[in-house]
This record gives C-alpha cells, sequence and structure tokens, in this order.
C-alpha cells in the first residue's frame, strides 16, 4: 500500500505533513477482552479497530476473525478502504478490524459471545456517524447481527446503521451478499471493452471461489464469458470447452461449500491456473499469489484484483512490460462497499430500496469510477493502479486539507 501511495503522492507533490498524515491511521485501538467457553473455561483474545482516515465521512471497514489476524495487516486493509470509498465518491474513511481466532473451532454461541465482548469494547468508537463496521473474511449476517444488537443495548435504543452487512430481517440490503462479485463482473466487462474483447469471444480463470469468485463467475457467464478455470482451496479446474457455472455452485452448495471433486473438468496445480492463456484473470482468494516470481509466466491479457493486493508492488512493472491491464482492488472490488454505503443510507432514512434500483446504482458508480480511473491514467501516463491512487489521494488530501484551514479558524475565532 505504502509503495504505490509513494508514487501517486510524488506525481501529486504532496507536502511531507500532509504525506505522513494520510500514510498513519488516525486511530488504533487495540482491546483485550475474555469470554467463557462453552466447556466453562475463560479464554483471553485480543481485537483490534484501526480507523485509517474519516476526512470524506465516518469511517467503514470489515471485521475479520481469523488467527493470522495482526495489527500491521489491519492497517493496510483501513487505508485501502479509504481510497476505495474516495475512487469511487462514496462519502466515507477508511477503518479496519479483527480478532484474532479461528472462527471454525468455535461454536455459534461462542462467536456470539466474542463478537458482543469486542462491540462492548469498542461502544464508544463504532457509530452510524464515526465508525460502521461491516462483514470481512471469517464473519458474516449473523456477526453483524449481533453486533448491531449489542451496540444498540449499550446506548438504550435500536441502531441499524451502526453496521452493514446484516441478515434482510435486521435492516440489511437486498443485493450485499453478491455485491462485490457483481462488481468485479461489472468492472470486467467494461475491461473488455477496453480491450474491445466481446464477452462471447472472451474466456476467464477466477482463482477462489469464496463469495466473492463464486459471484463473479456467475455474473460474467451469464454475460457470456467462457469460465475455463476456477479454483478453491481445495482444488482446481480446467475445461478449455467452459465450466457450466450453476451447475458448479449447485456441486459446490451439496458437497460442504467446496468444489473438491467436481466431475466435469480436468484437476490442475493451484499455480497452473494464474498461468492460463486467457482474456481475463480474476485473483479472488489472497493477497500477493502474483508476484515478481512469477508474473512473467502471467498470460492473461487483463487482471481484475477481486481480492485485496493480489498483485504485489514488485509485479507492477512487469506486468505493464508485459502490456497486462491490471484493474486495481481499490477500484475491482468496490461493488462491497458500494452497497454498504447504500444499506447505511437505507437504515438512516429508515427507507427500503428494490434491488433494480440498487443494481443500476451500483453499475452507474463503478462506471464512473472507472472511466475516471483510465481518464487519469491517460493524463498523467501511468498505470490504472496509481491512476486510482492520484485520484484518491487528491480527494482525500484537499478535504484533509479544507478542514484543517476551518479547524484553524475556529480556533482564531476562540482566542
Amino acid at each position: 500500500m505504502i509503495d504505490r501511495f509513494n508514487i501517486a503522492a510524488d506525481i501529486l507533490n504532496l507536502e511531507e505533513s500532509i504525506r505522513q498524515k494520510l500514510q498513519r491511521p488516525e486511530k488504533q485501538i487495540v482491546v483485550n477482552f475474555s469470554i467463557t467457553l462453552d466447556n466453562g473455561t475463560e479464554k483471553n483474545f485480543e481485537g483490534y479497530r484501526v480507523i485509517h482516515n474519516t476526512a470524506l465521512g465516518p469511517s467503514k471497514g470489515g471485521i475479520r476473525y481469523d488467527n493470522s489476524v495482526n495489527l500491521d495487516e489491519v492497517k493496510a486493509l483501513a487505508a485501502w478502504m479509504t481510497w476505495k470509498s474516495a475512487v469511487t465518491g462514496i462519502p466515507f474513511g477508511g477503518a479496519k478490524g479483527g480478532i484474532i481466532c479461528d472462527p471454525r473451532t468455535l461454536s455459534k454461541t461462542e462467536l456470539e459471545r466474542i463478537t458482543r465482548a469486542y462491540t462492548k469494547a469498542l461502544a464508544d468508537i463504532f457509530g452510524p456517524e464515526k465508525d460502521v463496521p461491516a462483514p470481512d473474511m471469517g464473519t458474516g449476517p449473523d456477526e453483524m447481527g449481533w453486533l448491531m444488537d449489542e451496540f444498540s443495548l449499550v446506548h438504550g435504543k435500536t441502531i441499524h446503521a451502526v453496521v452493514t452487512g446484516k441478515h434482510l430481517h435486521s435492516g440489511g440490503s437486498l443485493g450485499r451478499v453478491e455485491a462485490t462479485g457483481r462488481g468485479v463482473s461489472i468492472i470486467s466487462l467494461l475491461a473488455l471493452e477496453k480491450l474491445k474483447i466481446r464477452p462471447a469471444r472472451s474466456t476467464a480463470a477466477i482463482q477462489g471461489f469464496g463469495n466473492v469468485g463464486l459471484h463473479s463467475a456467475l455474473f460474467l457467464y451469464e454475460k457470456g464469458v467462457k469460465i475455463v478455470a476456477v479454483s478453491d482451496v481445495s482444488e482446481a479446474f480446467y475445461n478449455p470447452d467452459g465450466i457450466n457455472i450453476p451447475e458448479l455452485i449447485l456441486y459446490y452448495n451439496l458437497n460442504n461449500k467446496t468444489i473438491k471433486g467436481y466431475p466435469n473438468s480436468v484437476a490442475i496445480k493451484h499455480d497452473e491456473l494464474l498461468f492460463l492463456e486467457v482474456d481475463l484473470l480474476i485473483p479472488a482468494a489472497k493477497e500477493d499469489v502474483i508476484t515478481q516470481k512469477n508474473a512473467n509466466d502471467i498470460r492473461a491479457r487483463i487482471i481484475v484484483e477481486a481480492a485485496n493486493g493480489p498483485v504485489s508492488s514488485d509485479a507492477d512493472k512487469i506486468l505493464h512490460e508485459k502490456n497486462v491491464l491490471v484493474v486495481p482492488d481499490i477500484l475491482a472490488n468496490a461493488g462491497g462497499v458500494t452497497v454498504s454505503y447504500f444499506e447505511w443510507l437505507q437504515n438512516s432514512l429508515l427507507e427500503s430500496w428494490r434491488i433494480h434500483q440498487i443494481n443500476k446504482r451500483l453499475e452507474d458508480i463503478l462506471e464512473k469510477g472507472f472511466e475516471t480511473v483510465f481518464r487519469t491514467a491517460a493524463k498523467y501516463s501511468v498505470t490504472p493502479r496509481i491512476a486510482a491512487y492520484i485520484i484518491a489521494l487528491k480527494k482525500v488530501s484537499e478535504t484533509q486539507s479544507v478542514k484543517e484551514v476551518a479547524l484553524e479558524a475556529e480556533k482564531f475565532k476562540q482566542n
């Protein structure tokens, strides 16, 4: 994140004071709490909430439950949220949170206790106008519902807008579950159009078949894109004639949420999927899967970053020299935060929008973001990634400066 930030900051000639301010989070909160496990023993947990920036609005970002959660990771993800909101024009700042735990080893009641204890510890930090959490790795609508309920109990009234990604019956929004994948597919189709490739004549490989990868695959399949390879943590498959995605989703749902053993394709090594000759490569799994070590082996024409940071900064130059179009994560996977914003807006206005309304607004915002990024890339003769950072940094730094001037004026008036 810092590598790309510095390139964009140099182009914009950002003042050193602003540069330092935007590189560092506004707040870093570390909480320790204990819960009683189902077997009666007491266990301690450590959690984090990092608020990177609030110049554009309340901070917004997910909460992840994972054993590998650490403060540096949460800081980087919080900054990415700031840039993601800024590049798409959403009035949110960036935040991220996490608890060090393995949710797969915890029961539903234990997860509820953890979520409620974490919420209570951060009850003064969260708030519809302050900091709005959302689901991330290892969390979902259940956790967001418990968070909302606990926050509401602490404050003595129901406050739906404190969190997004909730179940529909708790004030969630239609379209939220598939939002990131839908956004990835919208951006992918725009990228194909940019290179004058017709969807019906294009091929794609998708690494990762969780919520984002699955919905990206489904929406692209429905638009006529031939999905020739998919993978999840258990297995990778290739079929040059194209994989029947609705059939694969049915298999996945009946097979304990895994594609392992899917019969209508050939099993390949996980890494092989990255090096297939396809029009679209969509890494939708984890960070740093394309690095300096393997970037030369990429044969895709377009990479759409559905995951956060799947292309490392040392691979950027190699891919650019190979003429591979990389659509950066802060634009490509912004569908999730966009529909989260819609959910927050609906809760705040006490409204409920129809699905076609949500999908149309999502498409409009992402199309505008895509056009702005590519126009900026042409203006500064940079890659779309650096263009996205230029847009985001410019917007946040200018707003930050205006707010600081206003603050100084207020202090002067008081004196």
